[in-house]
């Protein structure tokens, strides 16, 4: 018997055409609701969103989301491939 995650990945552009069109799917494990599939509504979204930035859970971005490349990148003191080769030496 195929699992509740099989079955969804095997029909995600199905269930995703319904949502798109207004629908909603819930998804159901062992009977137990354990997720809902619906489109984004703003302006619930963004009453979520100020709750959780009025409780310190997030932070609002700051600038647009392309000024991450006007920063420079990151100085590490050793190569990727190095420390790639040392974290798996330090597994066996």
């Amino acid at each position: 018997m195929r699992s509740v995650a099989d079955r969804l990945k095997a029909n995600l552009s199905r269930y995703l055409r319904c949502v798109s069109r207004g629908g909603e799917v819930q998804i159901v494990d062992g009977g137990v609701p354990v997720a809902r599939l619906m489109a984004p509504r703003p302006e619930r979204d963004d009453a979520v969103r100020d709750r959780l930035v009025g409780d310190g859970l997030l932070r609002p971005r700051v600038g647009s989301a392309t000024s991450i490349l006007d920063t420079p990148p990151v100085k590490l003191s050793t190569s990727i491939p190095q420390a790639l080769a040392k974290d798996r030496t330090d597994r066996l």
